[in-house]
């Protein structure tokens, strides 16, 4: 039996239909480069000679080794310089936070120099024998301007003859005292004479007014004696009976008082700024740079943190 013939039809595909998306690939790729191509022509018209060598330069050395190369982008009045403008806006707003962090450690600082000299100036009076005696006429507080010290009158204990303002030889002596400590000071000082409601009548045109500036004026002049500096004086004034010790005792011999605020920075340029003067000459309230150096050295280090405030004390009557 013979072999049958082994017959293979081959059946003929017609091209049409359905296209693989190779050509949607290669279509993005020539857009893409025809823009560039674009873009290149609208900065080559645009830009200036300079530009334009700049341009060349940056492309012949991109790392700028070379004269005529840049590490930097041309700045074409584009997006570029919005970017440099943005990160110069960043960078001074980083600037004026770290500034008033600086300022509030600063200012803290100051507090707790203020309760330094609080605990100082009570050691003082516990050790010395003149204030010793006298430490029953002293009051210490901290208030919102500064460090208040207020030496008062005791029954049958004036600082002043009455109706006068020369110190007593005692009260000249605590001053002296005073200011041994308020003169190592950077501060400014505040000096305030007050009476009580008792009528001056010891001559006409002269009131409690008059009296209790002369005594303030007095101590002033009795403090730089002692060693307070001229210049750390701010403020000398004389309040008569407006600000009362004892209210519902006017007349009590406490009323009658000096009282000596070592001004906080704030409080002394309140004072400056309240008599239209200008900036000060010489401002003892300002900080100095090695306080704003230690103040951003606590802030870097990290060691501010770690430390506690100590309590604020309230008035002291010995």
């Amino acid at each position: 039996m013979e072999d049958q013939p082994i017959i293979i039809k081959r059946k003929k595909v017609v091209a049409g239909g359905h296209h693989g998306g190779s050509w949607k690939v290669a279509f993005a790729d020539f857009a893409t480069a025809m823009m560039a191509f674009f873009l290149v022509l609208w900065l080559t018209a645009t830009a200036s000679p300079e530009q334009k060598r700049a341009v060349e330069g940056y492309f012949k050395d991109p790392v700028g080794f070379t004269e005529g190369g840049s590490p930097n982008p041309v700045d074409l009045e584009g997006s570029a310089s919005v970017v440099k403008e943005s990160a110069m806006d960043i960078e001074r707003s980083q600037i004026q936070i770290e500034d008033q962090v600086v300022d509030e450690l600063s200012e803290t600082l100051e507090q707790r120099r203020m309760q330094e000299l609080f605990q100082e100036l009570k050691e003082r009076i516990e050790q010395n024998e003149t204030l010793q005696e006298f430490k029953d006429q002293l009051l210490i507080d901290i208030t919102d301007e500064g460090l208040r010290i207020q030496i008062v009158d005791r029954s049958g204990r004036p600082m002043f003859d009455s109706g006068r303002a020369e110190l007593k030889y005692y009260s000249q002596n605590i001053l002296f005292e005073l200011a041994k400590t308020l003169g190592s000071v950077d501060n400014k000082l505040s000096i305030t004479g007050h009476t009580d409601a008792t009528p001056f009548n010891g001559r006409p045109g002269y009131t409690n007014w008059e009296l209790s500036a002369d005594r303030a004026n007095t101590a002033r002049r009795a403090l730089v004696a002692g060693g307070v500096r001229g210049a750390q004086i701010a403020r000398v004034v004389g309040l008569s009976d407006s600000v009362l010790f004892d209210k519902d005792n006017p007349t009590a011999p406490v009323n009658r008082r000096i009282s000596i605020i070592v001004l906080n920075k704030k409080a002394a340029q309140g004072i400056q700024s309240s008599a239209g003067g200008g900036e000060p000459v010489i401002d003892l309230t300002e900080p100095t740079a090695a306080q704003k150096e230690e103040a951003r050295t606590k802030l870097e280090s990290g060691n501010w943190l770690e430390e506690k405030p100590e309590p604020k004390p309230g008035e002291l009557n010995w």
